[in-house]
């Protein structure tokens, strides 16, 4: 790959594709198949990035297992690493940029406009299209075949991955870049749900049913915030005693407690100010409903059922003046909140590496079954060098 000497940017006109290593999924619930690639040059407004290490979302493992994305496709969408090629048009980043890779967006919507980018327009095909957007195709090819990606402006599975420039947030060269991508989905959707999308005041109670990585992101968020009472329900006894290092002031086992709810009163006082739901499973949004105080907030941001229902009854909205609200991304703009996050962690207020294990690349099954088991919160993916 050829570098212009003079300004560091490469010569668009003598790239050639890249190969690269990826994890494919062919089949629904198929396993991840490590093959090989080409990745074709950065287009208009566009990076590639080297990657040193990718983290594992549930969201990975639900599109692998069913949501509809086109197959075969190469998911992934927590990634870390160096940039080594730019499209024309990028003037924020340089060649050799440390960088996270967040989520999509089309940059131009209202939405966008506002710098709130989780809610884009275009959001859905943007992330889960399998292609570039807005005019298609892929620049991944197996031969003379094409390969699904852009999987959120990433498809980070895979050595190298192709992105947006403006999805790309540049990070410190002295942080440990390969543990740095959950910031991009997991982590900053945990601590946004609190800071930004409930907005969780000091001396205000706090409960989060689920203690995985967007969880406990949110435990440590609310424990930075200052937050009167932090509550974990949460089945897993590690995860519980973790969240209790981090901040948590009661962990609630759902298994061994008959009454959720009245335990949640009981630890808070009277009841739950903010509540936040991350299994997506009706019955447990019922009772972090249930458990909220007259003017509470419950937020949402769990994968449901296509089908699934709010088990919620309009007069419990009204006679409590309650309220509930949808989630995507911590309603974060990654451009300003990953680097918040970063100040934190420096200063030992955010040690979202305690939830991080890390595995070899050809080692993602593994990885990815230690997700799905609840076994590992957070599984990293490493390249080698």
């Amino acid at each position: 790959m050829s570098i212009d000497p003079t300004i560091g940017r490469p010569l668009q006109s003598v790239l050639k594709p890249q190969r690269i290593r990826a994890a494919l999924v062919r089949q629904v619930g198929g396993p991840f198949i490590v093959e090989d690639l080409s990745l074709s040059p950065p287009g208009r407004g566009e990076i590639m990035v080297r990657l040193h290490g990718t983290g594992i979302c549930h969201t990975d493992l639900v599109c692998r297992d069913g949501f509809p994305v086109p197959l075969p496709i190469v998911l992934g969408h927590e990634g870390a690493g160096t940039v080594v090629a730019l499209g024309d048009g990028v003037e924020s980043l340089q060649v050799g940029d440390p960088v996270v890779m967040s989520f999509g967006s089309c940059g131009q919507c209202p939405n966008c406009a506002r710098h709130q980018p989780a809610y884009c327009h275009s959001m859905v095909p943007i992330n889960f299209g399998g292609q570039r957007w807005p005019d298609g195709g892929t620049a991944l090819q197996q031969g003379d075949r094409p390969v699904h990606g852009h999987f959120f402006d990433q498809s980070s599975f895979a050595t190298y991955a192709i992105g947006q420039a403006r999805s790309a947030v540049k990070v410190d060269p002295d942080l440990p870049l390969h543990l740095l991508g959950p910031l991009a989905c997991s982590m900053q959707t945990g601590a946004g749900a609190v800071m930004r999308s409930l907005r969780l005041q000091r001396d205000e109670s706090f409960a989060v049913f689920g203690g995985g990585a967007v969880g406990l992101s949110a435990v440590m968020m609310a424990r930075h915030l200052e937050a009167s009472h932090i509550v974990v329900v949460e089945p897993v006894a590690a995860r519980r005693a973790l969240a209790l290092e981090l901040g948590a002031t009661a962990a609630i086992d759902p298994r061994s407690t008959g009454d959720v709810v009245t335990a949640l009163r009981e630890a808070t006082g009277g009841g739950v100010y903010r509540a936040l739901d991350t299994t997506g499973l009706p019955q447990v949004i019922e009772q972090a409903f249930q458990a909220l105080a007259p003017n509470g907030l419950l937020g949402l941001l769990g994968v449901s059922a296509p089908d699934a229902q709010l088990p919620v009854r309009i007069m419990d909205l009204v006679l409590r003046g309650a309220g509930v609200k949808a989630i995507l991304e911590g309603d974060s703009d990654p451009q300003t909140f990953i680097p918040q996050l970063l100040a934190l962690y420096r200063s030992g207020r955010f040690p979202f590496d305690r939830l991080v294990r890390t595995y070899p690349f050809e080692a993602i099954n593994e990885a990815a079954r230690a997700a799905a088991s609840g076994e590992v919160i957070k599984p990293v993916l490493l390249f080698g060098a």
